[in-house]
């Protein structure tokens, strides 16, 4: 959510930043600012009028003593029908905030100036490349591997759940399981604290990070309870200080939590959806930091360098892009993407997302830090994916996959995995 006050003092720039979103609905600004106005009108009122009453109170008693019980009965009558006026103007105030607030969280984040403008992926700006993407022709893609060898059932995980919901069996099970203490330790080592969250949130953790209303039908819904499955672990990990001041000294507060995501990924289909490349299923490690506003830009950069640093151990090449405006997301003031290359589909796959949300998320879920002076402020969120696992497994298998049929395992990876190969 952005400040009130930011979209008052330049209302053109937050309608820019929605078109170059491809939001379209810049009239949203509009009916903000009039909905805006008449809360504000609405509580001057109440204020003008509770100050009425507590004045005409105070008569009374005066009144009383001077013997002049009419005058004070008639004032008595007075305050009685100005407490009902207060009480329809608080009513008439509570659904006008309502509304107000409604309309802000329909308004994305404004992106950072050193942002590219544009509407497709074909828009983004590649940051970095490490590493020589694999050509080589003998490469099969990770599906025919597994297949082959029984190390992922796709079909069982149809029948026991749906599409989407793999099965996976002996070293690729073993593989993950070694990616994920990888991760997390790699993150641990570089200051992170580690943390293990709720699969599922109620709306209002939803809420808070921007999943609603934007990603709902991302989202599994559980309504007997009121919560839903989360589609990563930024969404509770994000919300563990929701309502709270954290000390400026404490800052930058990082943490690293692993979990198995779900998404529901309505209307895909095709190659996208291959194999690993696409599920409704999957684990990932997540990198969230909680940070100052004078040093977000500063750490958006560590942790995308956090990220990067476990594909190069991985022996992985990568890019790293730089996303636009339109192919960013709602909340995300700056973005980078890490695309991790497939040897045995030829093509760039996405594996990490490092965010910068500024203060959007941290304003719905009143997280603030202490300034010098003692007052709190609204501090700044970024979170990065470190990383998700299927396409880094499915580029470990290609990756690593020799002529012969066998798979090596990355040497990083050995004290978690026993034996040369999968």
């Amino acid at each position: 959510m952005l400040d009130i006050q930011r979209i008052k003092q330049d209302p053109d720039l937050v309608k820019k930043a929605i078109n170059d979103k491809g939001e379209k609905n810049t009239g949203l600004v509009d009916q903000l600012l009039e909905a805006d106005q008449k809360w504000r009108d609405s509580v001057h009122k109440l204020d003008m009028l509770r100050k009425e009453s507590n004045e005409k109170a105070k008569q009374i008693g005066v009144l009383m003593g001077q013997g002049k019980k009419e005058e004070a009965q008639k004032i008595i009558r007075e305050t009685g029908e100005m407490k009902s006026q207060v009480k329809d103007l608080e009513e008439e105030v509570k659904a006008l905030s309502s509304s107000r607030d409604d309309i802000m969280y329909k308004i994305p984040n404004i992106p950072h100036p050193t942002v590219p403008v544009g509407a497709t992926d074909e828009d983004n700006v590649v940051h970095k490349s490490w590493g020589d993407p694999l050509k080589d022709e003998w490469r099969r893609p990770h599906w025919e591997i597994t297949d082959e060898k029984g190390w992922i059932d796709f079909q069982r995980g149809v029948k026991v759940t749906g599409a989407g919901f793999p099965f996976y069996v002996g070293p690729v099970a073993r593989l993950q399981r070694a990616l994920i203490n990888y991760f997390i330790n790699s993150a641990v080592d570089h200051g992170y604290l580690e943390l293990q969250a709720p699969y599922f949130v109620n709306e209002d953790s939803a809420k808070g990070t921007g999943q609603i209303p934007d990603k709902e039908d991302m989202m599994y819904v559980i309504p007997r309870d009121g919560f839903f499955t989360i589609p990563t672990a930024e969404v509770p990990v994000t919300n563990f200080h929701r309502d709270e001041i954290l000390e400026t000294e404490n800052l930058p507060v990082n943490y690293v939590c692993y979990t198995p995501c779900w998404r529901r990924e309505a209307g895909s289909y095709g190659k996208d959806v291959r194999g690993l490349n696409r599920l409704h299923q999957f684990d990932k490690v997540e990198l969230v930091k909680f940070v100052h506003p004078d040093t977000s830009y500063d750490e958006l950069e560590s942790l995308r360098e956090d990220a990067e640093r476990l594909l190069e151990a991985l022996g992985l090449s990568y890019r790293t892009l730089l996303m636009c405006t339109g192919d960013m997301g709602f909340t995300q003031s700056k973005k980078y993407d890490l695309e991790v290359w497939s040897p045995g589909q030829q093509r760039w796959l996405e594996v990490s997302s490092c965010s910068n949300f500024e203060s959007f998320q941290a304003r719905r879920m009143m997280v603030r830090y202490r300034k010098e002076d003692g007052k709190p402020e609204i501090l700044h969120t970024l979170n990065g994916s470190g990383l998700a696992l299927p396409r880094v497994v499915s580029a470990i298998l290609e990756t690593y996959q020799e002529e012969s049929g066998r798979v090596r395992v990355p040497d990083v990876l050995k004290p978690w995995f026993s034996g040369d190969y999968l």
